[in-house]
């Protein structure tokens, strides 16, 4: 399992150390992820265990929640599970559009 955000796409980068007498060792630069617990509010409030950068967490609080994060971001950075999860909540969004269309 590589080491890579499921929301976001970050992955590990690579530099240098860079010592006081300029010495240049090779390092890596990783991605602080945590395991969290996320709820949809389209799926009727079902949680979903995911992977994620805390700075990808960040985002989810500032855009107002997972839905609104999956709906405005790219396919390319969003993992496999997560592109699914992005097809559901908009199915349930159409879905609650024409319920409210048809009443």
């Amino acid at each position: 399992m590589t080491r890579c955000c499921e929301l976001s796409g970050k992955l590990p980068q690579s530099g240098n150390n860079r010592s006081h007498a300029e010495n240049k060792t090779r390092r890596k630069f990783r991605p602080n992820l945590c395991n969290v617990s996320l709820i949809s509010d389209a799926l009727g409030g079902r949680q979903f265990r995911l992977r994620v950068s805390a700075h990808a967490l960040k985002s989810v609080e500032h855009r107002g929640g997972l839905d609104a994060y999956l709906l405005k971001a790219h396919d390319d950075e969003l993992s496999e599970r997560c592109q699914k999860l992005k097809r559901d909540v908009m199915k349930a969004k159409a879905e609650a559009a024409a319920a409210v269309a048809a009443a």
